[in-house]
């Protein structure tokens, strides 16, 4: 890894950063989240009968709200804490309806004193915004973290009593620009990208790969150690599985050990209170059928697997322009529109073409987006390429939340390549700590972004043009 240090180099960022943002100003409106019911929520079309019925089931179950023990009113689920950052899939997957993302009103504000808890509300966690979880780039020693680091903790529960464990110091990590945070990805539609089979991901690579790399666009697919098939869910497709996914959730957000993830987060003395895995198969459950003895990371998994995609609105002439011009300047390139499954043991999900608008693959997005974790394969400035279905009603943007205008989170893909050689298997990153809200404090360099030509495409076109763009996703 090789350094930048001259002010020079310093002044070059900052003008075209700055000239980046200007655009903004120049362009049409983000026309805002689209009104009316909500187009996502309900289970895959196709499903009959029992299925349906089980989806409705693992509904209530992915809605099912936790406490310490499982005995407080209208919180039958067991095994929250010590650490959590929410109580409730559902909770925090809401928008536009249950399995999306951050709602309008945040409910971790409420949630830091929910049940006589002492929790302060962090800084970063506002009320009109998204959703957070809280990751640490580096720990004390300067070695790498990546952690999340609950925002909350049990202390002061009313079904925690002896429990002391203090929250982390969020402030000194801020003002250390230590943290960097995560919002909740939608799960809508999800069975069929985990029925989407290696070859039809790899495929849609290659399909583009001129397209590409004329426009600068490498991209690849993140995989696991173990047997090298390719891993898609979570902001840097590092996790395999639907259950996978779940399971890591359910212990790293709401605290609750399962039987994906068996240990207990942060389970200093006083504070644990339930044998682990809290969550598991029910081996004493008086029917004995395996639905109900499965744990709740079945359950929630099944939910996501059997949900169906967002339904876009009909097109307009503005918006049918905009799908014109989002391949014309090269966002589909990254944002794939279609993709096909394998067979499916669910009705009506075999070899189905469905509309994603992501490739899955991780993408070098440069120093604006560059959070310094790594995940898997994926390194400090790659991220998957967030599928845009339901992005019509969705109210947060980018990994963090860091904007509800669609508009910024175009520009945000942006970031100047500086000096430094462009090589698919390089590790040369660069964090901007003048420029960026958190960062770590020593300085690691970044070229620029994978989309650097298709946003300086977008910013040719015309005012029109750019917000019939912004017409098209809307209807997303």
């Amino acid at each position: 890894m090789r350094f930048l240090h001259s002010a020079e180099a310093g002044r070059a960022r900052k003008s075209v950063l700055y000239l980046a943002f200007a655009g903004v100003c120049l362009a049409q409106v983000d026309p805002g989240p689209r009104p009316g019911a909500a187009a996502a929520g309900g289970p895959i079309s196709t499903l009959v009968g029992q299925e349906i019925s089980v989806f409705n089931d693992v509904k209530e179950v992915f809605k099912e709200v936790d406490s310490v023990r499982g005995t407080l009113p209208g919180e039958s689920g067991k095994g929250l804490g010590p650490t959590f950052n929410g109580n409730s899939c559902a909770q925090c997957h809401a928008q536009p309806a249950a399995g999306g993302s951050s709602p309008a009103t945040n409910p971790q504000v409420v949630l830091a004193t929910l049940d006589g808890a002492t929790n302060s509300v962090p800084s970063f966690v506002k009320a009109n915004g998204p959703v957070r979880e809280a990751r640490f780039v580096l720990n004390p020693d300067g070695s790498l973290d990546g952690g999340v680091h609950g925002i909350y903790t049990i202390a002061g529960r009313s079904d925690a009593p002896g429990c002391t464990l203090a929250q982390p110091d969020f402030a000194s990590q801020l003002a250390n620009r230590n943290v960097i945070f995560r919002i909740p990805t939608p799960t809508f539609g999800l069975g069929l990208v985990e029925n989407t089979p290696d070859a039809i991901l790899n495929a849609n690579l290659d399909s583009t790969s001129a397209q590409r790399a004329a426009l600068g666009i490498r991209g690849r697919l993140n995989t696991t150690g173990n047997d090298g098939t390719v891993t898609r869910f979570g902001w840097k497709a590092q996790n395999k599985s639907l259950v996978i996914f779940a399971g890591e959730a359910y212990n790293v957000e709401q605290g609750v050990a399962n039987e994906v993830f068996m240990n207990e987060r942060s389970a200093v003395a006083g504070c644990v209170f339930n044998a682990t895995p809290e969550d598991r198969t029910d081996t004493t459950e008086a029917t004995g059928t395996a639905s109900a003895m499965s744990g709740d990371v079945v359950s929630f998994a099944l939910f996501m697997r059997l949900s169906a995609p967002p339904t876009p609105a009909p097109l307009d002439g503005s918006s049918t322009n905009g799908q014109t011009l989002f391949h014309t300047v090269g966002c589909d390139l990254c944002h794939s529109p279609n993709l096909t499954t394998a067979l499916s043991p669910y009705t009506g999900m075999s070899n189905v073409t469905y509309h994603p608008y992501s490739d899955f693959a991780i993408h070098h997005m440069g120093s604006t987006l560059a959070d310094g974790i790594k995940q898997g394969a994926a390194g400090p400035d790659e991220f998957r390429t967030a599928p845009l279905w339901g992005v019509g009603q969705r109210l947060f943007f980018l990994h963090d939340g860091r904007t509800s205008n669609l508009l910024e989170a175009i520009q945000a893909h942006s970031s100047a390549p500086f000096d430094c050689v462009i090589n698919a298997n390089s590790d040369i990153f660069e964090f901007q700590p003048s420029l960026k809200v958190f960062a770590p404090t020593q300085a690691s360099t970044f070229c620029g972004s994978e989309a650097n030509k298709v946003i300086a495409n977008f910013n040719a076109l015309t005012t029109s043009q750019k917000q019939d763009i912004l017409n098209f996703l809307r209807s997303l």
